[in-house]
């Protein structure tokens, strides 16, 4: 019997003290937990009461040259639903589903949808937001957003680009200079209770948003719009595809104006600029939206046809293989191994200087300059001018030249790339390498960033770009200055004369490939003052009907764009003239 009196005491003891030691676990762990994690726990049971908006940031102005906004924002709401703050969820979806155009079914099912907030639309007119705001509803939040805003609608629309619902860039600039331009967001912190009801009167934590940063740009929407107004002209005269202008600072870079007709609407761009083709899917329409959102001018490559040969005469002049007065004989054909290379001018053009046969844009003359330069030495200056590479333009999606290989490079290949066949570059490349021999024979990167203006109107960030010296000697510029004037004066290019002004400049005329289907693009590329370049620019014209040769049809439109915005530069006219002062040996 007092054996089994022991034995309980000896269970009972064992429990109390088994008891004692959980007891000192638990209050010690309670004691880590009040003290030592206590900031831990607080910040959990914060964020488990915490209801978090954003506050979205002012995105950055796109400001052209002349300080013209071409991009900013407008104010707009988005609609959103908290489900347990809601009170009579019927009013809320007759209400939201009357006022956003939103059918009953889908308003419910996000009223219905247990989160700690629910978008109803975003993007929704302030005046719309505000006469939801006077229904009181509870749970319903309007909250004010940003929405991109393009004054011009049209205006130099593939270049600018556009942003998406977020009012994060897309294309164009908008997506390049994303990080100057879209700001930091803010936030609004309110407190709920354990139903998840916000509680009223408690203290609201707000994180003010921090506005983007201002854009400014080199083009200048005074000669971008002439120039839109340029090429829909001609564009509409000669049924063209579409038509792209260049207008760049043959001396820095600095792009002016850069139209791509059809432009698309900036502020509607999921809407197609054309009737003539109805997608019958989603795919198909989005394939369309992106061909209509494209580029050509840097997207697009080409073959560049005879406006190329500036830089076949350039080369020929820097390797010291032809001079002015050179001569020779055009029977209206060129045999290079077993092809027979015809020349524009089907009779030819008999005996001519070298000057002469750029001035009649043979081809013969200049097969026979890529054939003393030879494949080498011709991939050499093409490497050299840059032609290899991408300009660097600060628009994202540059396509880069489409080149033989050096070593799949024969005679017959050289002597179609001398004259702008056989190979394919962009318009961007060709008007910047023709920049860069006529502007002293410095390569320059063309571009539209300037500078980044922070919201208190100070500058940010000045933009910087390459600049890569001696492509060609100042002789040979000089020389390919007086060539190009002397084409516009006199030659293929005489359509482009514009009177008071010294005007250079190259005309082209290029089929298409397949060449069965005889389609053509048309092209100049002209420049002013040809005895100091102070502007630039290159036309092209794709499918032109009719009439199709660049001489004719393209440029007399740069002829009178120079007429409209020389002066509008500061650059007058001038009757001087330099062919009597100019050396033919040079």
């Amino acid at each position: 019997m007092n054996s089994n009196k022991t034995h309980h005491r000896e269970k009972i003891a064992l429990l109390f003290f088994l008891l004692f030691l959980a007891m000192t676990g638990l209050m010690g762990r309670l004691i880590f937990l009040m003290i030592f994690r206590s900031e831990h726990y607080s910040a959990m049971a914060e964020d488990l009461h915490e209801r978090e908006r954003t506050i979205k940031a002012a995105r950055g102005n796109i400001v052209d040259a002349n300080g013209t906004v071409i991009a900013t924002n407008r104010t707009v709401c988005t609609i959103s639903v908290i489900h347990n703050q809601i009170k009579q969820p019927d009013e809320v979806v007759a209400v939201l589903s009357k006022e956003l155009g939103i059918s009953e079914d889908e308003v419910r099912k996000k009223v219905k949808k247990y989160s700690s907030r629910e978008i109803i639309k975003t993007n929704v007119d302030k005046a719309l937001g505000d006469q939801i705001r006077t229904y009181h509803l509870a749970g319903v939040k309007v909250d004010e957003d940003y929405k991109r805003y393009y004054p011009y609608d049209t205006l130099a629309s593939k270049v600018l680009g556009f942003t998406g619902g977020d009012n994060q860039g897309i294309i164009g600039l908008e997506v390049k200079y994303e990080q100057y331009l879209k700001g930091t967001n803010g936030k609004i912190l309110t407190m709920s209770d354990a139903a998840g009801i916000e509680i009223e009167n408690a203290a609201e934590d707000r994180i003010e948003p921090v506005a983007g940063q201002d854009l400014q740009i080199s083009l200048d929407v005074n000669i971008q719009r002439y120039c839109e107004q340029a090429a829909y002209q001609v564009m509409e005269r000669k049924h063209a595809k579409k038509v792209s202008i260049i207008v760049m600072n043959p001396q820095n870079g600095e792009i002016m104006a850069m139209v791509n007709a059809p432009e698309f609407n900036l502020n509607d761009p999921f809407t197609l600029n054309t009737t003539a083709e109805i997608p019958a899917t989603d795919k198909e329409k989005q394939d369309l939206l992106n061909q209509m959102w494209r580029n050509p001018s840097i997207n697009d490559t080409y073959e560049p046809g005879s406006t190329f040969k500036i830089i076949t005469a350039a080369a020929g002049l820097e390797a010291g293989v032809v001079k002015l007065d050179d001569h020779f004989s055009c029977p209206g054909f060129r045999v290079v191994e077993d092809r027979k290379i015809r020349c524009h001018k089907v009779g030819g053009h008999g005996s001519e200087t070298f000057l002469q046969g750029m001035m009649n844009s043979c081809n013969p003359v200049l097969i026979d300059v890529g054939q003393r330069l030879g494949v080498d030495n011709y991939y050499k200056y093409f490497e050299q001018f840059g032609l290899k590479g991408k300009t660097g333009i600060d628009i994202p999606g540059e396509a880069s030249t489409i080149m033989h290989r050096k070593q799949d490079m024969g005679l017959v290949e050289l002597a179609t790339v001398s004259f702008g066949q056989s190979f394919q570059i962009t318009p961007m490349q060709l008007i910047t390498t023709s920049a860069s021999i006529v502007n002293g024979g410095n390569r320059i990167t063309p571009h539209f960033g300037v500078k980044a203006v922070s919201p208190d109107g100070e500058t940010s960030h000045n933009f910087t770009y390459p600049v890569k010296k001696g492509i060609v000697s100042p002789q040979t510029s000089e020389t390919m200055r007086y060539i190009l004037e002397q084409v516009v004066s006199e030659g293929s290019g005489k359509r482009a004369k514009l009177e008071g002004y010294r005007i250079g400049g190259k005309t082209a005329t290029s089929e298409k490939l397949p060449r069965s289907l005889k389609k053509y693009i048309s092209s100049f590329v002209g420049f002013a003052p040809a005895d100091n370049p102070q502007v630039i620019a290159l036309i092209t014209i794709d499918e032109p009907e009719g009439i199709y040769y660049g001489g004719t049809i393209a440029a007399p439109v740069i002829a009178d764009v120079f007429k409209n915005i020389l002066p509008y530069l500061g650059i007058e006219p001038t009757e001087e003239k330099t062919v009597s002062t100019f050396r033919i040996s040079g």
